[in-house]
């Protein structure tokens, strides 16, 4: 596989992790994708959340499950708990409540400040990946003989292709940082 292929493959894969963590990072504000990585006992399986209760957002700090089955609210408040979302459900019989408490400035800049460390260990995963292809590279124009100007010419595109990879991983945690300290 061509070393810029396979360098691009991962940096893709990276921001889809990227964008993955920060779904899970609360902002003060009720978002369902909070819950993509709960799993639920059901049964004796561990399901996704979605396939047992329905989830929706009444108000901007409130999200409410609604069990399919009113069997499995217990299973479904224990998996709340153990996902450690900082909020305790609460449980009507019918109905699961997580209230998010308002965030205080002193942890929206703690938020702010973890959500750019995040970053910045993913920026160094794109840069990993460019020393990567890059020493691949050099090896397969060493084996195959390849001009030296076309050897600069990929090198170039790998560092315009990391540099974009860089460039998006800037823009998401931007984004993500101004959700956090908007109130």
């Amino acid at each position: 596989m061509d070393p810029k292929a396979k360098a691009e493959a991962g940096m893709k894969e990276r921001i889809g992790k990227l964008r993955q963590e920060l779904m899970t990072v609360r902002t003060g504000r009720a978002n369902p994708l909070m819950l993509e990585a709960v799993k639920v006992e059901y049964y004796g399986q561990l399901v996704p959340l979605k396939q047992v209760a329905a989830v929706a957002v009444p108000e901007a700090r409130i999200i409410e499950l609604r069990p399919w089955d009113p069997a499995a609210l217990e299973a479904l408040e224990k998996a709340i708990q153990k996902a450690d979302l900082g909020v305790q459900p609460q449980n009507d019989s019918k109905v699961l409540r997580l209230i998010f408490p308002t965030m205080t400035e002193e942890r929206r800049k703690d938020v702010v400040k973890a959500v750019g460390k995040l970053g910045e260990e993913f920026r160094v995963a794109v840069r990993n990946l460019r020393r990567d292809a890059l020493e691949e590279l050099k090896k397969t124009a060493k084996d195959q003989k390849m001009p030296e100007d076309r050897q600069k010419a990929a090198e170039g595109e790998i560092q315009k292709l990391t540099d974009s990879f860089v460039g998006q991983i800037d823009q998401i945690i931007a984004e993500k940082q101004k959700e956090v300290t908007t109130v």
